[in-house]
């Protein structure tokens, strides 16, 4: 039989009865092994290996720093705190809690240039905006989560503590989807799990749409009040302060008006 083996720079452990242990730090290159044997049944672990692995991938700016000054159309994000408690006032694990998609912008770019036109970064600094989920590069700094994000990822400026105030950029569209079919067509009743996903509602607003070659803004096709149907895996799902869910997605997902 043979044995191989995996070594990681950094790594944290959990398994059952431990609790998830927080990262090693200052462990050396090659300190820590996972080994495996291969049988005749195949690879079997050893019973002292750990069932999970956690790597730690956030950058940390060091404390001798005291400025990021984004690059071109680049903008840097202070990251709002995850909700620790329900509503109701239940405390929330850490794997459950929502990842935060809203921040306070901390400093801008130059901005880019189209041609021989040169645009700025249309977010101020100060601004609270939401931004795509999974966008941006993350860091530590100042001892607080940041991101750094291009312009075209931030969704919109939130003015309020409403999504329906949302100033969008660029060719984003905000749709309060429509609810979803309680009954079946033959007047079964559907429980929450069972409903299907609604593709259709309507236009609440949009953005002032996309910069052509010339740095002239492009209007949208797609106006307020339409109802629309769209493409049914796009966009950003949000709930609104009234309790209904919106979907903030660009333009090109809208599939049809409906009339």
């Amino acid at each position: 039989m043979s044995s191989i083996q995996f070594t990681l720079n950094s790594v944290g452990v959990g398994g059952k009865g431990l609790g998830l242990l927080r990262p090693f730090e200052g462990l050396r290159p090659g300190a820590f092994g996972v080994s495996t044997t291969l049988g005749a049944s195949g690879p079997s672990l050893h019973k002292r290996c750990f069932p999970s692995i956690m790597v730690k991938a956030v950058t940390t700016v060091t404390p001798k720093y005291t400025t990021v000054k984004p690059l071109g159309d680049r903008v840097l994000v202070k990251v709002k705190t995850s909700e620790e408690k329900t509503l109701g006032g239940i405390l929330l694990p850490t794997a459950a809690q929502s990842k935060p998609q809203t921040g306070e912008v901390v400093s801008v770019g130059e901005g880019r240039t189209i041609g021989k036109i040169k645009i700025d970064v249309s977010v101020p600094t100060g601004a609270q905006v939401v931004y795509s989920k999974y966008a941006g590069t993350e860091m530590d700094f100042n001892g607080s989560s940041h991101l750094i994000l291009k312009e075209d990822d931030i969704v919109g400026v939130l003015e309020t503590d409403d999504i329906k105030d949302l100033k969008l950029l660029n060719d984003r569209v905000l749709i309060k989807v429509a609810e979803a079919e309680g009954k079946t067509a033959g007047g079964l009743l559907l429980t929450e799990a069972t409903k299907e996903k609604p593709s259709i509602g309507s236009v609440i607003a949009v953005g002032p749409g996309l910069l052509d070659e010339e740095g002239i803004r492009k209007p949208l096709s797609v106006t307020p009040a339409s109802n629309v149907l769209f493409s049914k895996y796009a966009g950003t799902e949000f709930k609104g302060v009234d309790g209904s869910d919106y979907i903030v997605m660009r333009a090109p997902d809208v599939i049809a008006v409906l009339v």
